[in-house]
């Protein structure tokens, strides 16, 4: 029997286009009257981004893990991914943070991030350019809509090596929006990550709203094989310090990479 889908979060503002542009609105002018403000890092207080760059690092070190079990299999690094040539693209840019930080981490391939915001786009740009770091200039932004938009004009030939995602797809899970086969929108946001990656790439997904059961439900269970016959099958996961309550063992936020495999 075909496992179930999780819950769907109750609709909130924060799955509202209105109310993204109203914050970058408001981050950008912040900006402008003082570049050192850049506005919201999301998950910075569970220091997300190190431990993304840390664990995709071709030099990481997995030996002070003590996570893996059934539940939580091993972190083999992210195949053939390297610094040099890696194409990259960020789903939800926001303020362009990680994709600043991956660049200062020395990956120097083609780096893309996308928003529907565009004044989060304006915002990023408007960060590149303020800060002290030629290379910085070189990272790409667009505005563009994961679940709308065009994919060719925003996708290499054969797709992206790394496709990253912190955050948005929680924000897609709290719209109250529906498709045109009348589910909520976050239901049709794997199929987009399959279009988007390459056979063999990689997909980060950065989560508060769901588990990591839950994320591997939507992203490996519940995302059908596509026309190329191929499919997302978790291949790591990224350690945050946990907490245990009432007996059960957590984390206050979950990152979970998946990889585009041929169906066997």
């Amino acid at each position: 029997m075909a496992e179930s889908k999780p819950a769907h979060l109750e609709p909130s503002k924060l799955g509202t286009k209105a109310y993204w542009d109203a914050l970058y609105t408001t981050e950008l002018t912040t900006h402008t009257s003082d570049p050192s403000l850049e506005g919201t890092v999301w998950f910075d207080d569970s220091d997300a981004e190190a431990k993304i760059l840390s664990y995709l690092s071709p030099n990481r070190d997995d030996s002070d893990s003590d996570n893996e079990d059934d539940n939580h299999p091993p972190n083999p690094h992210p195949h053939d991914l390297t610094p040099s040539t890696a194409s990259i693209l960020d789903l939800g840019c926001g303020n362009g943070s990680l994709l600043f930080s991956l660049r200062d981490d020395g990956w120097s391939g083609h780096l893309l991030g996308v928003d529907y915001s565009p004044h989060s786009i304006s915002l990023a740009k408007s960060i590149a350019q303020s800060r002290d770091n030629e290379d910085l200039k070189s990272v790409e932004f667009k505005v563009w809509d994961v679940l709308n938009g065009d994919i060719p004009s925003i996708s290499p030939p054969t797709g992206w090596d790394l496709v990253l995602d912190k955050g948005t797809f929680d924000a897609v899970s709290l719209s109250s929006e529906t498709d045109s086969l009348g589910r909520r929108i976050n239901e049709g946001y794997g199929e987009r990550v399959l279009q988007l990656l390459k056979t063999g790439g990689v997909f980060l997904v950065t989560s508060c709203n769901w588990t990591e059961t839950e994320l591997r439900t939507w992203f490996e269970t519940s995302t059908a094989p596509n026309d190329e016959k191929t499919k997302l099958k978790m291949a790591g996961r990224v350690d945050y310090p946990s907490f245990s309550f009432g007996g059960v063992k957590g984390q206050t936020i979950s990152t979970l990479c998946f990889e585009k495999v041929v169906v066997e």
